[in-house]
């Protein structure tokens, strides 16, 4: 069969499908791909595996043509699809094609080119496509690859383009799920996220040293302006890169600069001086992919505090940091 014949046979399958829908909707998934299977084996006249492995993709392989079926009780052409990493694919199979089951509004059921209809990508727990029937544009014209060379990708590879594509989507102020290179470390914050106030007091001041350095803002003035919102970096690290929940009220010098027993003066001030020897700790041992994350720039472990210290004296506006702080030698 040719590549041709077989999109033919493709939209003949749709046109049964829409029409089956019409006169009584599929109730889910599972029924919606059952029948794409019979449907295909009937108008098609191949045989067709009718109880395949539920982790392969794409979920319907004839020979060199695979189907990724899609199935949505709402008006929508949008669903999220399988992982960018693709480790279940089907190697036979060349060409791969979406069958989309719409089952909201008026039922219908479209058909598209895979690669066509790959428009986003997601990375929550696994980076994983989106697809679209009848997209704009792919998510591989964005990145500016096609995808037959992206899918023989290493995964190291595919995650660069894939950060490429994600730093280029991010509004001030957000920051990314991933960040390492390398698939062993890939960065995933633990499921169970923990309280910041529940933690023990040593991981507590690693935590604080490690926000403050990488957010230097927090030395700002905290009434209005750039000192309004200066612990949304530092509480968005706690969360995305170690599952850690601290809420903005408690999120004062007390939490991330340490506890202050002496009163008057400045506190933040007072505070980071309680965990310059966590923030040195942290300047060497920080990946520079968080540098790059938080500051825009990679630097080198031996210059990080010095470059803190004028990020800092720029964002305080009542103190100057670089006087204050790490004053004893390096």
């Amino acid at each position: 069969m040719t590549q041709e014949e077989f999109e033919t046979l493709l939209q003949a399958v749709a046109v049964r499908l829409t029409e089956e829908a019409l006169e009584k909707l599929f109730e889910n998934s599972k029924s919606f791909e059952n029948r794409a299977r019979q449907v295909l084996k009937e108008l098609g006249k191949i045989p067709v595996d009718l109880d395949p492995d539920a982790q392969a993709f794409p979920d319907i392989v004839l020979g060199q043509f695979g189907i990724e079926v899609k199935f949505t009780e709402k008006d929508t052409w949008r669903s999220v699809a399988n992982s960018v990493f693709e480790s279940k694919r089907e190697q036979s199979v060349k060409y791969i094609y979406i069958l989309f089951g719409k089952m909201g509004g008026t039922p219908e059921v479209k058909w598209g080119k895979y690669q066509d209809c790959v428009m986003h990508v997601r990375t929550s727990h696994m980076p994983r496509f989106e697809v679209a029937i009848d997209a704009a544009q792919s998510l591989f014209q964005k990145m500016g690859i096609n995808y037959e060379e992206f899918r023989v990708s290493s995964i190291e590879e595919k995650m660069k383009h894939i950060r490429k594509y994600a730093r280029g989507r991010l509004n001030k102020g957000e920051h990314l799920w991933w960040l390492e290179d390398k698939p062993e470390s890939d960065h995933a914050v633990e499921l169970n996220v923990r309280f910041f106030k529940n933690l023990d007091e040593p991981e507590q001041r690693q935590l604080r040293a490690e926000a403050a350095l990488l957010c230097p803002e927090i030395v700002s003035d905290g009434k209005g302006g750039a000192g309004k919102n200066k612990y949304d970096g530092a509480m968005m690290y706690l969360i995305t890169h170690h599952g850690v929940l601290v809420g903005r009220d408690s999120f004062s010098a007390g939490s991330v600069t340490g506890k202050v027993t002496d009163k008057g003066g400045q506190y933040v001030m007072k505070g980071l001086r309680q965990i310059e020897a966590e923030m040195l700790a942290a300047a060497i041992n920080l990946d520079d992919a968080l540098f790059i994350e938080y500051w825009g720039e990679g630097c080198k472990p031996n210059n990080r505090i010095k470059e803190w210290l004028r990020r800092a004296d720029k964002s305080a506006k009542n103190w100057v940091p670089s006087k204050e702080l790490f004053q004893k030698k390096e």
